[in-house]
């Protein structure tokens, strides 16, 4: 079996996968699988050193993600006035199979999600100048680029059911702090929560784009579920806060920061956690402070428990 047909069997296993955890009412589980595969497509999509796929194909590969997106989003939403079925999704299944082959009118009206580089944490790195530098070049220019779909309409998660004498905790993103803060182009935040290792131990999330910048703050008034009871956490585990921004002269998503809290901070009220330089470390090994000044990442914590 060549090597694009490998791929193709395993974009089409993973579909399948996601499907089933939907018609099985596994929504986390379906979630997690509908965002990993779309990211895989935008990345064949946005690859150009391959010529597996011609460029109407890829252009179908961009449909089939945007289609995986908006189940996605039904999923999180649902008051989604835009909602996606799971049937109309289940079409896309043999044209996932058939892409090399495919040549009928995409059965629904989308476009592929807007061109955008998904690098792996700490890629950027390769790939960018250092962050004064790209903030003197861009100053002042930020209007002039046209207005594009934000990096992320967020993928936020529903808080877990509550269980008896077990904890859900939610975090309030309210905040953060940089000097630049006015330069930064759709800003996000990636949560995370990793053991040790720095292995994900939850499904990973995303914030809508921020709600608006003052000053050096940029706000963003958010609240994240922790998808795990605090109880059930393993020990030395933390939650990690990626910083991200896109960078039009690049046309990637670029990580400018991170910050992280660890389990024996999670206590009801606000906190102000330190920001690090990138690349993110999630075994908390070499860890650098992004300023000496006084800008942190503001939140604020909620316990639930189920007395």
């Amino acid at each position: 079996m060549s090597d694009v047909n490998k791929t193709i069997q395993k974009w089409h296993a993973s579909f399948k996968k996601g499907t089933d955890f939907d018609s099985w009412g596994q929504l986390v589980e379906a979630i997690d699988e509908y965002q990993i595969l779309a990211r895989q497509l935008q990345k064949e999509v946005q690859s150009t050193n391959s010529s597996d796929f011609t460029e109407e194909q890829k252009k179908t590969l961009g449909k089939i993600a945007t289609c995986l997106e908006m189940r996605s989003a039904s999923l999180q939403c649902t008051q989604s006035k835009e909602d996606f079925k799971l049937e109309e999704l289940k079409k896309l299944e043999t044209i996932i199979q058939n892409i090399l082959t495919y040549n009928k009118e995409f059965p629904f009206d989308v476009q592929p999600v807007p061109l955008r580089k998904i690098l792996a944490p700490g890629e950027e790195e390769n790939l960018e100048l250092e962050e004064e530098e790209d903030a003197a070049a861009g100053a002042g220019s930020i209007e002039a680029f046209p207005p594009r779909a934000p990096a992320s309409q967020g993928t936020l998660l529903p808080r877990l059911p509550s269980e008896p004498g077990m904890t859900l905790l939610t975090l309030k993103i309210e905040k953060i702090g940089l000097k630049d803060a006015g330069q930064c182009i759709d800003p996000y935040m990636t949560i995370s929560v990793k053991d040790l290792n720095g292995v994900d131990v939850n499904p990973v999330q995303d914030t809508p784009v921020a709600s608006r910048k003052e000053d050096t703050y940029i706000h963003f008034s958010v609240d994240v579920e922790i998808q795990r009871h605090v109880e059930k956490l393993p020990k030395g585990a933390a939650i990690f806060f990626e910083f991200k921004h896109y960078k039009p002269k690049k046309r990637f998503t670029s990580t400018k920061c991170f910050a992280f809290m660890e389990m024996d901070e999670i206590k009801p009220g606000p906190i102000v956690i330190e920001l690090y330089k990138k690349p993110t470390d999630f075994k908390r090994k070499k860890l650098q402070l992004l300023t000496k000044k006084q800008l942190y990442l503001h939140l604020h914590q909620t316990l639930h428990k189920d007395s």
